[in-house]
């Protein structure tokens, strides 16, 4: 049985995570950490990764970018594979957890949804197809408690799409500013923000008379929390390096 340490145990996700972890055999979660250092799921929960000395297999971190840095350095100090699923990191953030894949294995993507990552590949096969004709749009929607905007997820989508263009092209969040007609270099990225929406990302290609559109809708976090699971156990014995979806299907 694999043992876990679960940063950001008492947010919202952790609690998913520690719920879905107490129904599986092969793996349980030994120690917590979070600001909030109440104990309700029956294992100890510390304010910071240098406080926590239980014996573990791999870290899943779902908390605060501002938690990031010195989770890991703990893990690297301590050998211990991480799954990074915090969203809003930046670029310095994500330069921090490739350096910390020199050192231990590090999975680390924007969604851990299994069919999120199949429509990034769908996306890419159709702007191979039709990228230089179609105009690219990208809509996700969430719950009115995220913070940040536009999810890491489109950021993501926005990414791998571009790397199937002849140009670069440049992200556009905002027309309300502007008033051009469509530059048809750009990727539109648009955030909606509203009740308890657990996830729904669409890309749209626009063209002469037709569209096509390619979604996705998470209808719980449980598939997130699954996600971030396996993944912390594909993870366990392996070399250093950053992995992804990609490598675990």
């Amino acid at each position: 049985m694999r043992k876990i340490i679960l940063s950001g145990c008492n947010g919202h996700m952790g609690r998913v995570i520690a719920a879905h972890v107490a129904e599986r055999s092969d793996c349980e979660v030994v120690a917590g950490i979070d600001l909030n250092t109440a104990s309700n799921d029956g294992f100890p929960v510390y304010k910071c990764p240098s406080d926590c000395r239980e014996e573990a297999d791999v870290i899943i971190d779902f908390s605060h970018p501002s938690v990031l840095t010195g989770l890991l350095q703990y893990a690297v100090q301590r050998k211990l594979p991480a799954v990074i699923a915090t969203t809003g990191l930046t670029k310095d953030q994500v330069a921090e957890i490739h350096e910390a894949g020199r050192h231990i294995p590090v999975f680390f993507t924007a969604n851990m949804s299994l069919g999120v990552n199949l429509l990034v590949e769908l996306a890419k096969k159709a702007t191979c197809v039709l990228g230089g004709s179609f105009d690219i749009e990208i809509i996700e929607k969430h719950h009115n408690q995220k913070v940040d905007a536009p999810s890491g997820t489109a950021l993501m989508i926005a990414d791998s799409i571009s790397e199937c263009l002849n140009h670069k092209p440049k992200y556009t969040y905002d027309r309300h500013s502007q008033r051009k007609k469509r530059d048809r270099d750009e990727i539109g990225i648009h955030a909606v923000r509203g009740g308890t929406i657990a996830g729904e990302h669409e890309v749209m290609f626009a063209g002469e008379d037709e569209i096509l559109t390619i979604s996705h809708t998470a209808t719980s976090k449980g598939i997130f929390a699954n996600g971030s699971i396996n993944a912390a156990l594909f993870i366990v014995n392996k070399p250093p390096r950053v992995y992804n979806m990609g490598d675990m299907v």
